[in-house]
């Protein structure tokens, strides 16, 4: 018979259980990428998943899909100074839906 569990523990299994873990990173991403990105450009974008590393932005056109482009390297080590305990290699940009 196993033995008392740390409290910790059981709030760890049951948060990972519950997605909740997965909502506090989404919202992490959302703040970093409006501080990486600045507030003008974070306005017609929107952060999606992360999947195998690479952080996907929703881009509302492909003119500022380019201009992000061009500024993926310095996006990325901002990303990598605001949230040194996650993992993001890559950002797609991609045009979508954002609201303005």
């Amino acid at each position: 018979m196993p033995g008392p569990e740390r409290i910790g523990d059981i709030l760890a299994q049951l948060m990972a259980r519950r997605g909740f873990a997965n909502v506090q990173s989404a919202a992490a991403w959302e703040t970093a990428w409006r501080q990486a990105a600045g507030e003008m450009i974070a306005r017609f974008t929107r952060v999606g998943p992360l999947r195998g590393g690479k952080l996907e932005i929703v881009v509302a056109n492909s003119t500022l899909v380019q201009e992000l482009s061009f500024q993926k390297p310095a996006l990325l080590k901002a990303l990598a100074t605001l949230l040194p305990d996650h993992t993001i290699k890559d950002l797609r940009f991609r045009v979508g839906a954002v609201k303005t």
